[in-house]
């Protein structure tokens, strides 16, 4: 072994999208970074769906644009289709997706990461972090016996510790597509004492475009107006380059997978001991457990524009090989489908959430921080949000500074870390919009309203950034004051507009921001009776629109969120002996002696406190 020259302040271990968001948050607030990866062709790889976004992810990938991150630009550079879904419903839960070129988003991301100042990026693997006599880290070592001194490291792994590839009667360690895996720093973890546990995920095969019969599937087109996911990228000029398809499993495909479930892993025994994802199970696992569907949606998309492999979208499975293109072959469209890449399970060691602080720091090992799958998420979004404020803590800890932690009322991201920090997770957790109990605060078209002012504060939002959110921000509030001051009259032409639009008349004047507040009114539509009305960006408007017409759902949830915060506030010291106040039950004890809450608001979350508990702590909090 020998100690290299080179030293650092954060070292990240794994460059997958968690890392690389905690790479670049670190080194952008000044400190002397390194990512480290097991093969720098695996850099930014999106092993599993080709995809940027969707339901509560695309929140996510808007949150960590307005805090200062990078995947939501270099998805607005890559994409190959975007859409927006949930459109047919409220704007709480409208969330982006795009489909993006899998090898340019990874070479532009990669790029990125080697211009940045104060980034380094290094091939190798980390078999062992080194901590000092008081349990703080102190160095990484690599498998060719480097030693890297740093201040702190942030363990990114993703699915690629311990990992283990099966298909059917087969499996091989082996990281996603065929990379190696980090087969020697488990248990170096687990001696400096993480606890580790085993999940498993899975991918669904690639299928050779011209093998398709795209006459029998339905196309899926994109947006015609494109919403970017950085609120710095100019939307004007963004077109969509490709379509996707959909196609269905029938009862030929149902009837393939039951004949061979004694092959599964899964259900012949002895294959897979990792937990999957409940939210995105394999094929084989929805037939079983939905036995009362005739078939299964499977969306089909393109890997991207130099390529001809297509992703089948909700096909993963861990089936043998023979049986896979039995079932394959049993679908709409894909009769003569020549497989490209097997699909597979992966099963990987990860940490148990309930050992970090809020930080994503490690309770028990200073310095030493974890985010993305290695916390027990799925999902390139959860990581690269973790991997953020990861990175973002990192630094503010090395810098002497207080965390940076948001709360549930905040963001999606503040949902995220605290179900894992608070609640855990026994399989691998997904972000919904219905674990947000503020969606109506929380959207994606208000992101950065509610986080560029903390980027800014941070040091992750440049000057020039902020002051055009500011201007945002004043146009925002100018134009709502307007339509709050505008009355209309009971005029003609006022009067045939509401007639036009199916609304009822009115008899006196009327304020603009009432008239908005009807459902079949709209500020583009109302521009027609409303003359004096000021040239503002659609995003401004729809911020306007939203913000008018929700007026009583959302003042009604800032109220719920105030009231979360008062709890919040109360403060818990992290010395408490949990075991000498009278009155908190025994697993209530046990439950917030392993979990050490920082909140009275935080221990109200824990399974297993109740509010008579939570009455004693407060009690206990007055003396």
């Amino acid at each position: 072994m020998f100690t290299s020259k080179d030293i650092y302040d954060v070292i990240v271990v794994g460059g997958g999208h968690a890392g690389i968001e905690a790479g670049f948050a670190s080194a952008r607030l000044g400190m002397k970074t390194c990512i480290f990866s097991i093969s720098l062709d695996a850099v930014a790889n999106l092993p599993c769906n080709p995809s940027i976004g969707g339901t509560a992810k695309g929140h996510l990938v808007r949150e960590i644009d307005a805090l200062g991150g990078e995947m939501g630009k270099v998805a607005d550079k890559t994409f190959i289709q975007s859409r927006m879904l949930n459109k047919g419903k409220g704007p709480a839960v409208h969330s982006l997706r795009a489909q993006v070129d899998r090898r340019n988003y990874q070479m532009e991301m990669k790029h990125r990461i080697e211009l940045e100042p104060n980034l380094d990026l290094r091939q190798g693997e980390i078999v062992e972090v080194k901590t000092d006599d008081n349990n703080n880290v102190k160095s990484v070592v690599t498998r060719t016996g480097a030693e890297f001194l740093c201040k702190a490291a942030i363990v990114s792994t993703g699915t690629y510790l311990k990992s283990r590839i099966v298909i059917g009667e087969f499996s091989q360690e082996s990281g996603p597509d065929g990379v190696f895996p980090a087969t020697e720093l488990s248990k170096n973890l687990q001696n400096i004492g993480v606890e580790l546990r085993r999940f498993k995920t899975g991918t669904p095969p690639r299928i050779n475009r011209r093998s398709i019969d795209f006459d029998e599937l339905e196309e899926q087109i994109g947006d015609d107006v494109i919403i970017p996911f950085s609120f710095e990228t100019n939307g004007e000029g963004l077109v969509n380059k490709v379509s996707c398809y959909i196609t269905y499993t029938n009862k030929e495909t149902h009837r393939i997978i039951n004949d061979n479930l004694h092959r599964s892993p899964l259900y012949g025994g002895g294959g897979i001991v990792g937990i999957g994802p409940r939210y995105c199970p394999s094929i084989e696992d929805k037939v079983v457990r939905f036995s009362d569907k005739n078939r299964h949606q499977l969306f089909v998309e393109p890997m991207g524009l130099d390529t001809e492999e297509m992703y089948l979208q909700g096909f993963s499975s861990s089936m043998p090989e023979d049986v896979q293109i039995d079932m394959l072959h049993s679908l709409p469209g894909f009769h003569n489908a020549q497989v490209m890449r097997n699909a597979y399970a992966i099963e990987y060691d990860c940490a148990d959430p309930l050992q970090l602080y809020p930080t994503l720091e490690f309770k028990k090992i200073g310095g030493l921080y974890g985010a993305g799958q290695f916390n027990g998420t799925s999902g390139y979004e959860e990581a690269a949000a973790q991997g953020l404020i990861a990175g973002i803590n990192a630094a503010l800890k090395i810098k002497g500074k207080e965390p940076f932690v948001l709360d549930r009322s905040e963001a999606y991201i503040g949902t995220l870390i605290d179900d894992l920090v608070t609640k855990g997770t026994n399989e691998p957790y997904r972000m919904m919009t219905s674990r947000s109990e503020y969606r109506l605060l929380l959207r994606q078209d208000n992101a950065d309203l509610r986080l560029t002012p903390y980027g800014y504060e941070l040091g992750l939002i440049s000057s020039e950034r902020y002051s055009k959110f500011l201007t945002k921000r004043r146009m925002i509030e100018e134009e709502t004051a307007r339509l709050q001051n505008l009355i209309f009259p009971p005029s003609k032409e006022v009067l045939n507009y509401l007639e036009s639009v199916g609304s009822t008349p009115i008899s006196t004047g009327a304020r603009a921001a009432e008239l908005l507040k009807r459902p079949n009114i709209t500020y583009e539509g109302m521009k027609e009776i409303d003359r004096g009305r000021p040239d503002i960006p659609d995003d401004v408007a729809e911020q306007v629109e939203i913000s008018i017409k929700y007026e009583g759902y959302i003042n009604r949830q800032i109220k719920q969120a105030e009231q979360f915060r008062k709890l919040e506030s109360k403060k818990l010291p992290e010395d408490i002996d949990y075991s000498k106040i009278d009155g908190l039950r025994i697993e209530a004890r046990q439950k917030l002696e392993k979990i050490k809450p920082s909140s009275l608001g935080q221990a109200s979350r824990i399974s297993g406190v109740n509010p008579a508990d939570i009455a004693v702590l407060m009690v206990y909090l007055k003396k």
